[in-house]
């Protein structure tokens, strides 16, 4: 478990873009254009997080109101940014050129819940394409203790809590628009080709690690 003594050493006052151009032109599916720009409108959800950050610092919280506020308007914005850049990662860390197979630990819990392993796939594909601007997660669910696949509209909409994301799948157009114009279908297919299982494996290995600290107190 990580002290908050340590923790005091590993905070960061500014968020920068991280670097994944080294998949950009071997993605089988995805186009080095596409991917390009893609991680441009990352680098723009970087810098809009910085700035709102700073805003916030200097907001008035004396006329914070539900209606209408700048401090409230603020908040917003920044969920949106923040969880737009963290998705991102999330996201592009969870593609690969290289084949790669869950583990077996991931692979049984997946069957437990879904049946099988090729259901969770096409549960996948379904909840992509039911989310409209936004993005599908396979997320660990604290609460249950389940792995559920989840629908997200834009970055701050229907986000499950109490979640651990595992999978990733960004399904704005900007995400496919670039090789696949509107056939999402397509590009969740590509996608499904280039996932880095290895990745997705360790981020539910790290999910059960954590489980105890998600532990609800009893009275």
């Amino acid at each position: 478990m990580v002290l908050s003594e340590e923790r005091m050493h590993s905070t960061i006052d500014k968020y920068e873009a991280k670097d994944f151009s080294y998949f950009f032109k071997t993605l089988d599916g995805f186009s080095e254009e596409m991917l390009k720009l893609h991680y441009g409108l990352y680098e723009g959800y970087i810098k809009k997080v910085n700035e709102v950050d700073a805003k916030l610092k200097s907001a008035d919280k004396s006329s914070a109101n539900h209606n209408y506020s700048e401090y409230r308007n603020l908040l917003v914005d920044f969920s949106h940014n923040l969880n737009g850049v963290i998705l991102h990662e999330l996201y592009f860390s969870n593609l690969t050129d290289k084949y790669t197979e869950p583990t077996e630990a991931f692979k049984t819990i997946i069957e437990r819940d879904f049946e099988s392993w090729d259901s969770y796939l096409e549960d996948v594909k379904a909840a992509a394409m039911a989310s409209r601007a936004g993005w599908a997660i396979t997320g660990y669910n604290y609460r249950d203790g389940k792995i559920h696949n989840f629908a997200i509209d834009q970055h701050n909409l229907h986000v499950p809590v109490f979640v651990r994301p595992l999978l990733i799948l960004d399904t704005w157009e900007h995400a496919f628009g670039t090789d696949y114009g509107t056939d999402k279908k397509s590009y969740i297919s590509a996608f499904m080709g280039n996932v880095n299982w290895h990745v997705v494996s360790l981020r539910f290995e790290s999910a059960l690690k954590a489980e105890t600290c998600h532990v609800i107190a009893e009275e």
